[in-house]
Parts: C-alpha cells; sequence; structure tokens
C-alpha cells in the first residue's frame, strides 16, 4: 500500500455569487448578465434543455460532502481518502463567462482567485488552486500570471479549446509574452477536459441513461489539445513551458504519438519542429488518470515521468473514499518505484508539493 498519494485532479463547488461577493459591487451587475447568458446559450447548444437534468442522472457520496466547498471539510475528506494533497480545479469555467462582461472582468478574474485562494487557505501546502487567467487581454494576463506567482501559485488553468470562448488559437504570436512568463515563473498550464460545442448534437441523439456514447468522447478530442500545442512549434520555442493534459486517461495517447510521428516521418511538414512530435510531448506534457490498469501498461512508452494519478473528487468516477484500494488494484505487479512516481512523486515535483 502507498503511504503518499497527490491527486492532481480534484474538484471545487464555487458558485457564481461566492465569486461575485469577492467583486466591487459596481462590477456584480455585468457578472450577473455574463452568467445567466452564459447559462442561456448553454441551455440553447442542448437544444433547449438545462445543462443540470444530464447531471441528476449521477451520484455519489463524494457529491454531497461539506468538503466538496468548504476547505477545512475537504482535509477531512482528504484524510479519510489517505491522500496527502490535492490539485484543486473549479467546477465554474469563469473563463467562458469574462468576454460576455461589458466591464468588470479583470475584477470578476480577481474575484475568482480570491475564492480559490480562501479555499486552500486551509492548508495550502495540502490544497493547490489551478487559478484561472484571463486571456482577452495578454498584457493583464502576463501580470496575473507574476501576482499569482508571487504567492506561490503553481498551476494556470486556461481553456482547453481558445475557440470554444472566442480567442485566437495558441500558436499565434499574440499569446507569446505569456507563455514566456508563466515558463520564468516555473508554472504549468493545466489543460483540463471539457465539454465541446460540436459534441452537443452528439448529447442530443445518445440514448443511454446517463448520455455514455457523449461522456466517453471529451477525452479523445485532447488529441486536438496535444497536437495544437506541438505541430505548430509552441513547445518547441518555449521549451521550459509545462502542459498538464487533465482526464484524458493513458492508453490511447501512444497510438495518437506514433501517428503524428508517421504523419512527421512522411508527407507531412512541420517546419516549426526539430524533432520528431512525440520527442515534445515526452520533454513538456504530462497526463493524469484515475483508474486505468491497461493504460498503465503502456507507462513505458509515455514516459513513468509523463503521468500522474488523481480522484477526481467528487465527479462519478472519483476512487473516494477507497483510493489506496484503487490504486493497489491499478498497480498489481508495478515496481514500487514507478508506482511512487505516478501516485506522488510527479507531481510532488511539478507542483513543489
Amino acid at each position: 500500500m502507498s503511504t503518499r498519494l497527490i491527486s492532481v485532479d480534484s474538484h471545487v463547488r464555487i458558485e457564481p455569487e461566492r465569486i461575485k461577493a469577492n467583486m466591487p459591487t459596481k462590477f456584480q451587475g455585468a457578472w450577473d448578465e455574463a452568467v445567466a447568458l452564459e447559462h442561456e446559450q448553454h441551455v440553447q447548444e442542448l437544444g433547449g434543455v438545462d445543462p443540470k437534468v444530464f447531471a441528476a442522472g449521477f451520484s455519489h457520496e463524494a457529491m454531497t460532502h461539506p468538503g466538496y466547498s468548504d476547505g477545512a471539510e475537504r482535509l477531512k475528506a482528504m484524510d479519510r481518502d489517505g491522500v496527502t494533497a490535492e490539485i484543486l480545479y473549479s467546477e465554474v469555467s469563469a473563463f467562458r463567462h469574462y468576454p460576455l462582461m461589458r466591464e468588470g472582468w479583470r475584477e470578476a478574474s480577481e474575484g475568482f482567485n480570491r475564492v480559490m485562494s480562501d479555499f486552500a487557505s486551509a492548508d495550502p501546502k495540502r490544497l493547490v488552486p489551478a487559478y484561472q487567467v484571463p486571456l482577452i487581454d495578454i498584457d493583464y494576463a502576463v501580470k496575473q500570471v507574476s501576482a499569482l506567482a508571487a504567492q506561490g501559485a503553481r498551476a494556470v488553468h486556461i481553456p482547453t479549446f481558445p475557440a470554444e470562448v472566442g480567442l485566437p488559437e495558441y500558436h499565434e504570436e499574440r499569446y507569446d509574452p505569456l507563455w514566456a512568463a508563466i515558463s520564468d515563473a516555473d508554472m504549468s498550464i493545466s489543460q483540463h477536459l471539457g465539454l465541446v460545442s460540436s459534441l452537443f448534437e452528439l448529447l442530443k441523439r445518445d440514448p443511454t441513461p446517463q448520455k455514455a456514447i457523449f461522456t466517453s468522447q471529451p477525452a479523445l478530442r485532447l488529441a486536438e489539445t496535444i497536437a495544437f500545442w506541438i505541430l505548430p512549434g509552441v513547445l518547441a520555442r518555449f521549451p521550459r513551458l509545462k502542459i498538464v493534459l487533465v482526464e484524458p486517461s493513458l492508453g490511447w495517447v501512444p497510438f495518437y504519438l506514433d501517428s503524428l510521428d508517421s504523419m512527421a516521418a512522411g508527407p507531412y511538414d512541420f517546419p516549426a519542429l526539430d524533432d520528431k512530435p512525440s520527442a515534445y510531448f515526452h520533454r513538456q506534457m504530462y497526463l493524469t488518470f484515475v483508474d486505468d490498469a491497461r493504460g498503465l501498461e503502456h507507462r513505458h512508452e509515455l514516459g513513468v515521468n509523463r503521468i500522474m494519478w488523481s480522484t477526481d473528487f467528487p465527479h462519478p468516477a472519483t476512487s473516494w473514499p477507497n483510493s489506496h484500494a484503487v490504486v493497489d488494484k491499478n498497480f498489481a505487479g508495478i515496481p514500487d518505484e514507478e508506482r511512487d512516481l505516478i501516485v506522488a512523486g510527479n507531481a510532488a515535483r511539478l507542483y513543489d508539493i
């Protein structure tokens, strides 16, 4: 049984009202309007169905645990599960709201990050937020990264699919000052699995009770994210940039890297690259998983130092409160030194825990 577990993907329930309470009064109306507009857009994408309907079929003890929304209670949940530390992601994708605000998006961003910081204040050594940074104004984003780094932040969470929120793709030069600032701060970039609007049509066709066909797809869409970071040369230009793909699982990634390498060796030209695409993955990218024994069979193809474990608390796939048992099952027959790297050591190094 492992003595140390670090979850690199756990979640915090933050209601929009908590963010609003951390904003100046003059901008709170603009925040309310943006939240309502984003919700209405989501309902329209789903063919007039409230997205809460699709979550109603899931239940798990963790989702009712007070640690979902309270930092001190989260520590108790972690102690029950035998987890040393967690990297925290908000359930609110606040960067979807900022572009919808007439004014006050900077103040909304700062209010959001205060809420995340307050949650982690119960024990900053064990609770590590992935802070969301708006990319509307890159000069402002750079200043935010510097301010967060000065506070000890270790992870920046940005949209996984920038086009989904009206932003240019990340190979555009406008982002270069931000990638340089994040590299200089020795922080990592989190690209969390998320919903993609093009999949909503599939969701409406999915006949399974919990929409299993639909929910099986987003992890595979992170192939697009891998390609956009590597093939246009972003990682080549910024060799100290570190990208964490959150919730992709493992088994499909070696195949995809092989396919990129085959393209590079064949008729496709990637003038921004000095090495095969997989080399940039092995140098600068990380993967996370919850329960993926088959994927761990590919750990040497992926790199044992590129894989990190998580509980995904409190989502339906979570290993809580039986994480040690799940880890023991997943790592049966795997050398202790490799297991310890994957369940704790890689995360400890990346996030300075």
